[in-house]
């Protein structure tokens, strides 16, 4: 199978490299490195079935001469992070359609399979609870630019699905659940390595909010063996699935959790909203995915626990840390 990955040297596009290439696929990947990193992929660019390519979606030539090599493509190119998103709505809604969009149209051509990747921000202010892949999407108002990021990626859902159902373009759609693991940057706002890296520190942990809202983190290993798993499943074809972990936890636990396993003596501070990201900031207060689509389509269940997440989260960051004072 020879694949194509849209943000490959991003954490989760290089964990699916590693998976897809020990299941002997060919492997391209495409990465502008603005949210990527080419330190995620160094231990690849030697693998005589690992191709790169440091280049924007957005250059269609460049994206129509990938898609022209590969069966598959997996579509993992976005705008992420929470403060990049509030700080940079324009970069956010442009690349995000557009760059689906292109990557649309060039599959269409010779029909390839499509793997688009998604969001659980796209349940927005949803209150039910688990969230399952046919409820209604409740977006917050257009004047919260925190929302352009969840009305972005639900554009891209459409659009997806429109392809599939008037052009016969195979697509399948995964909906992400705080993804989380080692490789991932804590630099545009994501929780989990953001606190281990200040407990290991030792400076406060800072945790925006009141730290009651919850959140299910799933580890990268599981999440990319499920994306491997539908690539390979003709019936997953026109749908979508939730992706990650349903184990639900407070961010203030997250943050005690993280204390305890790396030993730290860190303190715990509470910042608003408002302070951390914009005026009027609004946050869901529960994300916990339903996993019975995806556990009925391909027997999927997570089989990483949320200490186990941290304590690889601790080992990746401390075994960096050590490698930087070394050099």
């Amino acid at each position: 199978m020879r694949v194509l990955i849209t943000g490959g040297a991003g954490f989760i596009g290089s964990h699916l490299a590693d998976l897809l290439l020990a299941q002997d696929a060919e492997i391209w990947a495409v990465d502008n490195l603005s949210t990527g990193s080419i330190g995620n992929i160094e231990h690849l660019k030697n693998h005589p079935r690992y191709h790169y390519q440091i280049e924007s979606i957005m250059n269609v030539p460049a994206i129509a001469e990938l898609v022209d090599r590969v069966d598959v493509i997996i579509h993992l190119a976005a705008a992420v992070g929470v403060r990049l998103i509030v700080e940079s709505p324009v970069h956010t809604i442009e690349t995000n359609i557009r760059g689906t969009e292109i990557i649309l149209e060039q599959a269409a051509k010779k029909k390839k399979l499509v793997l688009l990747a998604s969001t659980s921000e796209v349940y927005g202010k949803a209150t039910k609870v688990p969230f399952c892949e046919d409820d209604d999407l409740v977006i917050g108002a257009p004047v919260k630019g925190r929302w352009s990021y969840a009305c972005s990626k639900a554009i891209d859902e459409f659009l997806a699905l429109a392809y599939w159902k008037e052009r016969r373009v195979p697509v399948i759609i995964t909906r992400f659940f705080n993804t989380v693991g080692p490789r991932q940057t804590g630099r545009y706002g994501m929780v989990l390595p953001n606190f281990v890296r200040q407990a290991l520190a030792g400076e406060p942990i800072t945790i925006y909010g009141d730290g009651q809202q919850t959140r299910c983190f799933g580890y990268v290993g599981d999440v990319v063996e499920a994306l491997a798993k539908l690539i390979r499943t003709e019936k997953a074809v026109g749908e979508i699935f939730n992706v990650g972990n349903d184990e639900e936890v407070t961010i203030e636990e997250l943050a005690r959790r993280v204390i305890q396993i790396t030993g730290s003596k860190s303190a715990i501070v509470y910042v608003p909203y408002d302070q951390a990201y914009e005026a009027g900031f609004e946050d869901m207060l529960r994300r916990v995915p339903s996993l019975e689509k995806i556990g009925r389509f391909i027997g999927y269940r997570p089989k990483t626990s949320l200490n186990q997440i941290i304590e690889k989260v601790v080992e990746y960051q401390r075994s960096q840390s050590a490698a930087g004072s070394r050099s």
